[in-house]
């Protein structure tokens, strides 16, 4: 464990560094292109962005001490809010409504707990079930009826918003319609090379303004939560709230401020939904990215770097699924065979022979499974992305540490 926090940027950056050499190696081997190509890429984007920014959300509040699964609640209004200005007042305000219609479920879920002590998780559930039923009422209400209905509203559906800009470089991705170079790269399909340029090609082609503000709300965060004492204090909610009172904090007010905040992430990552993933809002849309948001920031050890790793993790999974299907993920058995050797060498150098023998074990058997095949069932690519959820915490929960006070209940000057 004090290995990996002495891990800096250049280290995380050499890891990234030999992944994307071993994908490379998988895509030579077995012809999947789509593994890095700059589609794939852009998929991952829009795939992992709201439920990066749900899973932001509910790291606002666990570090307050709050714990929030009404994330996908306080997602779906942010949906329905977010949809039903932007088709009539632009997706910019659409974006604002969406901030505001979570934040209302942030407040709702603030005085239930905080204010009244409800138990967290009863309180998110509710928020879950309100969120769900009363966007559907809604829907049926605003959007079946006179313009909103002649424009293509419907009972399940709004009218289409107007998407947010997207912008490419200059000269190395096509943008204003300059020469597109780290294309001509990708399509050479060169080892290493084409990879990188697919990878960096995907950053740099097509993105959304929301996109790139989304992905500035991960030093925004760490900044704020871990260098300003508005951060501290809300920090030493989640961990002890009785010490935090006995030195001045405003535990109730920093609470209500980070759920407040921890709904209006949640609801941009339902109006990123709308206004950038897919233009118009319908019901189910979410389709539970709330608690893969969860997952992500629990994965991140509820720090906001490792939680965008998570949500890129898992938005690239579900990429694959989108972009080349059963082959693209036939390619990742092989990549993930390797990296369970690597594993199960690193377990056998700690002496831990239990784990290496199951890392081995699993090995050869996707390696097997990699060779006796060309195709992954549609089946199993359609739930890859939960697969890796849930594989994903079995193996990070050993190393997690939570907010000491998370979930607590908090009583100004009581007694612990």
């Amino acid at each position: 464990m004090n290995a990996v926090k002495k891990l800096r940027l250049p280290h995380y950056l050499l890891i990234a560094a030999g992944l994307l050499v071993l994908l490379s190696l998988v895509r030579v081997v077995d012809g999947a292109n789509d593994v890095t190509s700059s589609g794939t890429v852009e998929a991952m984007l829009r795939l992992a962005v709201p439920i990066f920014l749900a899973g932001l959300g509910g790291l606002w509040a666990e570090r307050a001490g709050v714990i929030n699964i009404g994330l996908e609640g306080m997602m779906i209004l942010g949906t329905w809010t977010g949809a039903w200005a932007g088709y009539q007042w632009g997706p910019w305000i659409g974006v604002l409504a969406g901030i505001a219609g979570g934040a209302l479920g942030g407040l709702l879920h603030a005085v239930a707990t905080v204010s009244f002590g409800v138990d967290h998780i009863v309180s998110g559930v509710a928020i879950n079930i309100l969120g769900l039923g009363l966007t559907q009422f809604l829907a049926g209400l605003v959007f079946n009826v006179g313009h909103a209905k002649e424009l293509g509203g419907g009972p399940r559906q709004s009218p289409p918003v107007d998407p947010i800009t997207k912008i490419s470089l200059p000269v190395l991705s096509g943008g204003g319609g300059t020469p597109d170079w780290l294309g001509s790269l990708e399509k050479h399909h060169w080892f290493l090379v084409s990879d990188l340029a697919g990878v960096l090609r995907g950053l740099t082609h097509q993105m959304s303004l929301l996109t790139l503000v989304a992905l500035l709300l991960v030093p925004v965060s760490y900044f704020v939560l871990w260098r300003t004492p508005f951060g501290l204090r809300v920090r030493s909610c989640g961990e002890d709230p009785y010490a935090a009172e006995s030195l001045g904090v405003r535990v109730y007010r920093m609470k209500y401020a980070a759920v407040l905040i921890s709904g209006g992430l949640a609801g941009l990552a339902g109006a990123f939904l709308v206004t950038v993933a897919a233009p118009i809002y319908q019901d189910g849309q979410t389709a539970g990215r709330g608690f893969i948001g969860l997952a992500a920031m629990i994965f991140g050890n509820w720090r906001p770097g490792g939680l965008a790793a998570g949500s890129l993790l898992f938005g690239y999974t579900d990429a694959m699924n989108v972009r080349d299907g059963g082959q693209a993920v036939h390619a990742l058995l092989l990549f993930v065979a390797v990296l369970l050797v690597a594993v199960a060498a690193w377990q056998a150098w700690r002496r831990s022979f239990l784990a290496a023998g199951l890392a081995a074990v699993a090995a050869v058997g996707l390696l097997v499974w990699f060779l006796d095949s060309d195709v992954v069932p549609g089946e199993l690519v359609s739930f890859s992305p939960h697969l890796t959820t849930l594989l994903v915490l079995a193996l990070a929960s050993q190393r997690l540490r939570m907010p000491a006070a998370d979930g607590l209940r908090y009583r100004r000057g009581e007694a612990r």
